[in-house]
């Protein structure tokens, strides 16, 4: 069954916008793990808008599934806070300094010795690397001449062309999966990922490990309360036939 594991960078930005400790960052990743979830990922940004990198030392200490920590590894600040903290995995975003969400993967082609340096630093220091890619398959294979262990897989397009064909918005991934797999790759997907279009990612999109999801879930929380929201996007993972 494909992995979940929270993003709980939204969670730091109630915090942040009032001061204070409310709500509890490290409660909710606590909770979140007590709910089912089987990794919490953060975002840390240069400006710390949201996940502050004091914040990163607090959940390593008390995290107990995996956690992932996502960002651009073109700040040096960033590669220090992994290095000091390392975690079972880290994900390489290629943001620019100010960006409101992440939109792009890596072109792996054209930053092929730049990756292939930067990964060897994180898994000499036993971390597992997964980096953002587009899901074109000549990205996917260049990924792997890189020497990561995985790739994630941004799904906004996915996720935008959803109700309008699922089919055809699913399709690149589906063949990325493919190279991925075919190249050795672990596969994790997320951006704008929930439970309107989840479960047919996650069943048609083969080798597909983990997903890392925040936004989404942590606005259906509102709703549905934190446990049955994990309790829900949990069972979108699970096959159809053997869903509970």
């Amino acid at each position: 069954m494909t992995r979940l594991s929270v993003n709980i960078n939204k969670i730091a930005t109630l915090r942040n916008s009032r001061g204070g400790n409310n709500p509890d960052l490290i409660q909710v990743a606590k909770d979140c793990e007590r709910f089912g979830a089987q990794g919490i990922t953060v975002h840390p940004r240069p400006d710390e808008r949201h996940i502050r990198y004091s914040d990163v030392f607090e959940l390593k200490k008390i995290v107990t599934t995996e956690f992932n920590i996502e960002g651009n590894c073109q700040e040096q600040k960033f590669i220090d806070l992994v290095l000091a903290n390392k975690p079972e995995q880290v994900t390489l975003v290629p943001d620019v300094l100010g960006q409101i969400t992440s939109n792009h993967g890596w072109d792996t082609i054209t930053n092929y010795h730049y990756l292939k340096d930067m990964i060897a630093v994180f898994k000499e220091a036993g971390i597992r690397v997964s980096i953002f890619v587009d899901p074109i398959a000549k990205m996917v294979e260049g990924a792997a001449k890189t020497g990561t262990d995985r790739i994630e897989l941004y799904t906004e397009g996915y996720a935008t062309h959803y109700h309008q064909g699922r089919e055809l918005a699913i399709a690149p991934y589906i063949e990325a999966a493919e190279a991925a797999q075919a190249a050795g790759l672990g596969i994790n997907g997320g951006h704008d990922l929930d439970l309107h279009n989840l479960r047919y990612f996650a069943e048609h999109v083969p080798g597909l490990q983990e997903v890392s999801i925040g936004h989404a879930l942590i606005s259906d929380a509102l709703y549905y309360g934190l446990e049955n929201t994990i309790q829900q996007y949990l069972r979108q993972l699970v096959p159809a036939e053997t869903d509970l």
